[in-house]
């Protein structure tokens, strides 16, 4: 039964990791927009304007929109039928794990010169704990149409940011690519 408790941890990391690069996406509209109507599009740059973000994070967010929305059929135009959008939201999360596993770990209070009988001291040491931060984000995608001035859909993406340059543009595909799949929504009649 011991052994369980041991291994336990090691086979839910796994899924944890997997858990945490996955994008979590939920989509609210309006049920009486017709969205077969809506063939162009232009960005709404005073609501751009207003995203917390760097201005390269909202290059490749623009970007990334685009590439979507021409790959649905829609055209860009000066005269369009929907206004695109977007707005941030972060927030740091903070784990601490305590990490001594049977016997403890590298540290004071255990058994060297001044540790154990004599008082603390450095060596093995008991529950010495690791701290790590992630940032969750989320991406707000809202489509504005354009005549009415009215919201008729937003998207939302939740998930992990990188701070890898080299992942944060494909992580950002990512978010705008989940969020959109959610577009048009499927309408039951």
């Amino acid at each position: 039964m011991k052994k369980i408790f041991k291994v336990l941890p090691l086979l839910l990391l796994p899924i944890l990791i997997l858990s945490c690069s996955s994008v979590r996406v939920a989509a609210d509209y309006d049920k009486n927009a017709t969205f077969n109507n809506y063939k162009s599009f232009a960005f709404f740059k005073t609501g751009i304007d207003k995203a917390e973000i760097n201005d390269l994070d909202k290059r490749r967010i623009l970007r990334a929109i685009e590439a979507e929305l021409l790959n649905k059929g829609f055209t860009k135009s000066e005269n369009p039928d929907l206004l695109i959008s977007i707005f941030t939201k972060s927030s740091q999360r903070v784990d601490v794990y305590n990490n001594a596993w049977g016997w403890g770990g590298w540290g004071w209070g255990g058994w060297g010169p001044y540790g154990g009988f004599y008082g603390p001291g450095w060596g093995w040491g008991w529950n010495q704990p690791s701290v790590s931060t992630t940032t969750q984000g989320q991406l707000f995608i809202d489509l504005i149409d354009s005549n009415k001035k009215e919201l008729v859909w937003q998207g939302m993406g939740t998930g992990y940011l990188t701070r890898n340059m080299e992942k944060k543009e494909a992580r950002i595909k990512e978010f705008v690519s989940k969020i959109m799949e959610k577009y048009p929504p499927e309408i039951k009649q």
